[in-house]
């Protein structure tokens, strides 16, 4: 009898495997860093903040230069610039009275080419 493919396989008795159980257990990470990773992914979970994050790729923009880039309104770029900032995706250089934003490190670039590479992957 075939398994649907909408159905992940079970095993067929309830066995465990204490040394893979062992071997899972010492490698995961502490429970607080699953927790900040998930909240990362959140927030890369957004398609506007990708966006942004995408538009500051190669380098640093305002946020009006921003907005126009991303058809938006300057207020609507500035709510979401605050959260990838709190996140530490993204940081900023005044120069006068304008805030000028680029990726926060080579990671966050990273990170979304691997996004990339993965969904378009054929």
């Amino acid at each position: 009898m075939s398994i649907p493919e909408s159905v992940s396989p079970c095993c067929d008795e309830n066995k465990t495997h204490p040394e893979l159980i062992a071997n899972v257990t010492r490698l995961m990470p502490p429970i607080d860093t699953l927790y900040d990773l998930a909240e990362l992914f959140r927030i890369f979970g957004d398609s506007t903040r990708i966006r942004i994050l995408f538009a500051l790729f190669e380098q640093e923009i305002c946020v009006c230069d921003l907005a126009n880039v991303l058809n938006m309104t300057v207020s609507a770029i500035s709510h979401q610039l605050r959260i990838l900032k709190s996140a530490g995706l993204v940081k900023y250089r005044r120069s006068g009275k304008t805030c000028f934003y680029s990726l926060a490190d080579d990671h966050v670039k990273t990170i979304i080419e691997q996004g990339i590479d993965h969904v378009t992957e054929e």
